[in-house]
């Protein structure tokens, strides 16, 4: 089961840190990604990490978001800097797919983490 946590309501400009725990024996094995749904839209994939630890991200939050992995952990984060309202969503993590706008994933997805920016 996919655990994430640390989403919050924030105002502009402020940060966040959130995290995906994914205790699945093949963690280490897979590239992760953290998914967003804003209301009204479709789930999308935002920014993935191979497993070699390379990184992409979308256009609207490069610079701005940072993901990490601790295969130690199962651990996947997202830190989120400057939040904008339009970041808004319920944020996901899941595997297997490395295709910025995808909403695909491997495992099942798990409740999400809510993030609301506002002011």
């Amino acid at each position: 089961q996919l655990v994430e946590s640390g989403g919050g309501l924030v105002q502009p400009g402020q940060s966040l840190t959130l995290s995906c725990v994914a205790p699945k024996s093949a963690f280490s094995a897979y590239a992760w990604a953290w998914y967003r749904q804003a209301p009204g839209k479709q789930r999308e994939l935002i920014v993935m990490i191979t497993r070699g630890n390379n990184t992409k991200y979308e256009d609207s939050v490069k610079g701005r978001f940072a993901i990490s992995r601790d295969n130690s952990k199962k651990t996947v984060y997202l830190q989120m800097n400057n939040l904008k309202p339009e970041d808004t969503a319920v944020y996901y993590c899941n595997a297997g797919t490395t295709d910025l706008g995808s909403t695909n994933g491997l495992y099942p997805w798990g409740q999400g983490t809510r993030v609301t920016v506002s002011s």
